[in-house]
């Protein structure tokens, strides 16, 4: 499965040139199975005020994965009555919409302020694949992504910042390695009001090898991930069957 992370440089409440930013990448970039955009791509990471209306963004994503005949992926502000739910949508080309609401919300951040969390652990089966999907933040929560032999990638999108990036890198190869699974993570570049973000967008394998990164640009990231590859390793050496069981209290 061929992959494109599109690492853009996400415009501060600004939909429409977000819109039009993606597409220029995803245009560059070439065909793909499947395409991901950042946490809140839309927007920007917005806490402290209300975030735009999403529908257009989510109509432009179904329209994207009709074009492309792949899926998009992203996350954006949805308005749960009341409240928001930082919401990553996982669109296909056939029409189908799968979400995930972010499960952990930032407090360090002020995220909890206006954002509901989510508590529903959602996988997703496209082009023979499974994908655990995941928020930013979530990365901190092992246990909430523990690989019960239900998925073969984890799916990340952020907005994580420059001066936690060596954590960032250590947490999406730690995630892989424990889990056995690809893991394909799409962060953002650029500048928000209260942070600067330099990216690190990578695809690694389950033996924690970086498979393919970013450039430190807005840019398209490309590259293939392989389910035979990975079954063949968890067969060879099967460390998942080893894991302890639990349950998790929502």
């Amino acid at each position: 499965m061929r992959i494109c992370i599109l690492q853009t440089d996400i415009a501060w409440d600004a939909p429409q040139e977000n819109r039009r930013s993606a597409e220029q990448l995803m245009s560059a970039a070439g065909d793909a199975d499947m395409y991901v955009l950042p946490e809140m791509w839309n927007s920007g990471f917005m806490t402290g005020t209300t975030p735009p209306d999403h529908r257009e963004s989510l109509i432009w994503m179904q329209q994207m994965a009709q074009q492309k005949e792949a899926a998009i992926c992203g996350s954006m502000a949805v308005d749960v009555g009341g409240r928001w739910a930082n919401r990553l949508f996982f669109v296909c080309p056939d029409g189908r919409i799968e979400h995930y609401d972010k499960r952990h919300l930032f407090g360090y951040g002020g995220e909890p302020q206006l954002y509901k969390g989510g508590k529903e652990r959602i996988v997703v089966e496209y082009g023979g694949m499974r994908f655990l999907l995941a928020v930013c933040y979530d990365l901190r929560f092992p246990v909430w992504m523990r690989n019960l032999g239900d998925y073969d990638a984890l799916l990340i999108v952020a907005n994580w910042p420059e001066s936690r990036k060596q954590v960032w890198t250590t947490l999406l190869k730690a995630r892989a390695l424990e889990n056995q699974c690809y893991v394909i993570a799409c962060n953002r570049i650029g500048d928000d009001p209260v942070a600067h973000y330099t990216g690190g967008s990578m695809i690694i394998d389950a033996k924690g090898q970086i498979l393919t990164a970013d450039n430190g640009a807005e840019e398209a990231i490309v590259g293939e991930i392989h389910r035979e590859e990975l079954l063949k390793f968890r067969k060879k050496f099967p460390v998942l069957p080893d894991g302890d069981p639990f349950t998790i209290l929502i």
